[in-house]
């Protein structure tokens, strides 16, 4: 079953369940899927979505989720807040768990030495096998200041 399956499926749940917030998160989700399949039908671009293009989605839409809660944190909207943290925690359930900030340091680590990179110049050339290698349970914007740490050294 693809993720987009997966998701109609849980949707469908959700609405015999009657979850409000499931049910207007599956909308979003399954309504930006439709969206990325009409942006692939034509064009440059003509192709079928995959399962690789749902997730790129899904990240996408977690960043949003993360910067909002950062503001609702900050502003001290609990209302909004919980909102937030539920559409985000069903988002992630359908991506592989990011690694904490030690396991990236050591991932981070070992692709250095295994890389020879030496100084800040060499960050492109981490990030690109990083990428590579952890593309959906590594945490980007963990890994990238802990590179320019770890190369500037």
């Amino acid at each position: 079953m693809t993720l987009k399956e997966t998701i109609e499926t849980n949707y469908k749940s959700s609405l015999k369940s009657k979850n409000k917030i499931e049910i207007s998160t599956y909308r979003l989700i399954l309504s930006s899927i439709k969206d990325l399949v009409i942006l692939h039908r034509s064009g440059a671009n003509k192709k079928e979505i995959d399962d690789e293009d749902v997730k790129k989605l899904l990240k996408k839409m977690i960043k949003q989720r993360i910067e909002s809660i950062e503001i609702y944190t900050k502003n001290n909207r609990k209302d909004l807040l919980d909102v937030e943290q539920k559409e985000f925690d069903l988002l992630s359930s359908f991506l592989p768990q990011l690694l904490n900030e030690e396991d990236t340091k050591k991932i981070c680590v070992d692709t250095i030495s295994k890389l020879g990179a030496e100084s800040i110049k060499d960050m492109g050339k981490v990030m690109v096998e990083l990428k590579k290698l952890h593309p959906d349970n590594l945490d980007f914007a963990i890994a990238s200041p802990l590179l320019k740490e770890l190369l500037n050294k």
